[in-house]
């Protein structure tokens, strides 16, 4: 029997892209349809930007990134960064892309990737729509979408249905009315979808 799990995340978000392959394969092996919602950290519900937390947290942070993307075969790019644009609007792609039926884990994938692994200016438009042709995609088609009406509309919308949802951080998994948020959370999730109702 095909289960709904609804996704809440950030192309922003380091450890939603630590945790996205996972998510998919968890995903293929347990018959599950991805709803994706994608927002920015929900702080009237308790998010805190990394940019706001102490130094000493961020530190710890960054080091627990580091020791999840090991575990996750990940290649994270948290050093010498140059400055980069707002990768806000990359969700736009997302959100398009899945709106029109298409690929949308493909499409957050390779901006995830473009974003966190080379340091990519993904904000930049003109450098989100090559990484996306790149990967096989209308990175073109894509670009013409994000200030259309319903891909705005659900950008707007998605944000209200992650605070209402109880959201504040990503990536969160919303199954039968439980809430796992961190992609380290994702063994308990299976465990859901398996039949072990917390």
């Amino acid at each position: 029997m095909t289960k709904s799990l609804e996704y809440f995340f950030s192309i922003g978000s380091p450890w939603s892209y630590i945790g996205f392959d996972a998510l998919t394969e968890l995903a293929a092996n347990n018959d599950v349809v991805i709803t994706p919602y994608l927002t920015t950290v929900v702080e009237e519900n308790g998010g805190i930007f990394s940019r706001n937390r102490p130094e000493i947290r961020r530190a710890y942070g960054t080091r627990d990134l580091k020791r999840w993307a090991r575990v996750r075969g990940k290649e994270l790019r948290l050093e010498n960064r140059p400055d980069l644009s707002d990768p806000t609007p990359a969700s736009f792609f997302v959100i398009a892309a899945n709106l029109d039926g298409q690929d949308w884990t493909g499409v957050a994938r390779a901006l995830q990737h473009a974003f966190w692994s080379d340091a990519s200016d993904i904000g930049n438009p003109d450098v989100r729509e090559a990484i996306i042709t790149a990967a096989g995609f209308d990175g073109a088609a894509l670009l013409r979408r994000e200030a259309d009406d319903d891909v705005q509309n659900k950008w707007s919308a998605d944000r209200v249905h992650a605070r209402d949802s109880g959201v504040f951080g990503f990536p969160t998994y919303v199954y039968d009315g439980e809430i796992y948020w961190g992609q380290d959370n994702l063994p308990f999730l299976e465990r859901h979808l398996r039949g072990d109702r917390p």
